[in-house]
């Protein structure tokens, strides 16, 4: 008797293995939408894209990143490549989950405004490239 016992047994799972193999594929995960994850996110795409690139839009610049933030609220800024310690021209900030994101300051209002509002948005939904 100990056979068909076994058959039993090993035609469910038999079974529940083959479905098993027809369901759909979950979804690809979404980025992860905390502040630092998605500050993480964003200085990484902003060091390679605009810094380490050799962009001539930021090549007057440095960026000093902020993630250790006791606030809650990690942040980029962009400064001034011979006086890091003046007022930041760019503040890229996230606080809370889901994250809230801003990006303020004076380079937000000159040509190159619009080109960091998108790239930002990019990389903190998980984007990657310039």
């Amino acid at each position: 008797m100990r056979p068909l016992l076994s058959a039993k047994l090993l035609l469910p799972l038999v079974a529940a293995a083959a479905m098993a193999g027809c369901q759909a594929k979950a979804p690809a995960p979404k980025a992860d939408n905390r502040a630092l994850p998605m500050m993480e996110r964003v200085a990484l795409g902003a060091n390679s894209c605009w810094f380490k690139s050799g962009d001539p839009a930021f090549k007057a610049y440095r960026l000093a990143p902020e993630l250790n933030s006791f606030s809650g609220r990690p942040r980029i800024l962009v400064v001034h490549r011979n006086s890091p310690e003046a007022r930041p021209l760019l503040v890229v900030q996230a606080e809370g989950s889901p994250a809230k994101l801003d990006a303020f300051g004076p380079l937000m209002g000159e040509a190159v405004g619009p080109r960091i509002a998108t790239d930002v948005k990019r990389w903190a939904g998980g984007g990657k490239g310039c």
